[in-house]
């Protein structure tokens, strides 16, 4: 895993992130839209959306008051890539013998 990846899995490792993620699949919402699928505090849902804005996971737009989360699918889409390719069963120089040695 590349050092520019490492923030997209550590967001991806949240299940609250990953929700927010689904909820950005069916289309753009506000904060406060998003909010109301919660029960956690502002500052601790402000945080999540740090996370994934670093992970350049979710795209934000200001309009008016609002700031409105968009999900950014491409990154997504390239760090599932990254984990087909390196977990692929096809490939026998990555499979590993049950006390770990590569076969």
């Amino acid at each position: 895993m590349s050092q520019a990846q490492q923030p997209v899995f550590k967001a991806l490792a949240d299940p609250t992130r990953r929700e927010i993620l689904k909820r950005l699949q069916q289309g753009s919402e506000t904060a406060g839209e998003i909010a109301t699928a919660f029960t956690i505090s502002k500052p601790s849902l402000s945080h999540h959306f740090n996370i994934l804005k670093a992970a350049d996971l979710v795209r934000t737009e200001r309009r008016g008051q609002h700031i409105v989360y968009s999900l950014n699918a491409t990154v997504l889409q390239e760090a599932m890539a990254m984990l087909l390719d390196v977990f692929s069963p096809g490939d026998s120089s990555r499979q590993q013998d049950n006390d770990g040695s590569k076969t």
